[in-house]
């Protein structure tokens, strides 16, 4: 006589079912975010004027500086795999995060500079610069960020670096703990590109540009002292929006779309 099945418990299905897509949710969650914004991209860059999408290619033809510091990038990354340069990674990391005082104050002045890397100010910023009759470089600006935060996205997903708190014990967590990876810092590369393509644009004087680029660099201090990112990580973050940067740059001094 077969055994019998022990009773299936009333909404025991569902419970399952919904922890199984959250497993899957988690687990897949930053591929669908790379999804999701290379189909916005692919919105966007179908939306933009044609001649806005034929300076782009030209800029990225042109400019060899690209693939210079992109093979830097990748050196970067490859150097992830030498143990040595975690040691030197976490010595400086809990320098940042960890070592000497670090008042209420202070981690709320943090906090308050980390956001100027993130997807909210570029947004605004393209949008402000749009109602002030400047279309062209809302273009570029918009456009730079999804391409970015996809490349981004991309590498965390190849490289799958973990965060430092996950090795590092004595991380100091201020605000809310990071999620996702750690290899490169989206932060640091979004403060860099905005700064590196504003700076141009406007012509920016000495005082402008390094405070614009003094504020790219804090950026990257707070991935740190907040417990987010270790120091290749944010350097890294720096290197690919300064890429970014000067593709800006090149369409807007070689290939004027005015």
């Amino acid at each position: 006589m077969p055994a019998k099945r022990p009773p299936r418990l009333p909404g025991s299905s569902a419970r399952f079912s919904r922890a199984r897509f959250a497993y899957l949710a988690n687990r897949f969650r930053r591929i669908n975010w790379s999804l999701m914004v290379a189909a916005g991209l692919v919105l966007f860059v179908a939306g933009i004027p044609a001649q806005v999408r034929v300076a782009l290619l030209s800029a990225i033809l042109a400019q060899s500086t690209v693939t210079v510091m992109l093979i830097v990038f990748g050196l970067l990354a490859l150097s992830l795999l030498w143990s040595a340069g975690q040691r030197v990674d976490a010595w400086i990391f809990l320098y940042f995060n960890f070592h000497g005082r670090r008042p209420p104050w202070l981690d709320w002045i943090m906090l308050g500079l980390t956001q100027f890397g993130g997807g909210l100010v570029p947004a605004v910023l393209a949008a402000g610069i749009f109602l002030s009759r400047e279309p062209d470089l809302a273009y570029e600006l918009v456009l730079g960020s999804l391409t970015l935060a996809l490349v981004v996205e991309l590498s965390k997903a190849i490289f799958r670096r973990s965060r430092p708190f996950v090795r590092l014990t004595q991380t100091r967590i201020v605000g809310y703990r990071a999620r996702g990876r750690s290899f490169p810092s989206g932060h640091t590369s979004q403060a860099f590109y905005m700064a590196a393509l504003l700076v141009e644009h406007f012509h920016l004087g000495i005082g402008a540009a390094g405070a614009l680029l003094t504020l790219a660099a804090l950026v990257a201090v707070t991935r740190m002292y907040i417990g987010a990112h270790y120091p290749r990580d944010v350097l890294a973050g720096a290197i690919l929006g300064s890429v970014w940067g000067l593709l800006g740059v090149m369409i807007d001094t070689n290939f004027a779309l005015k």
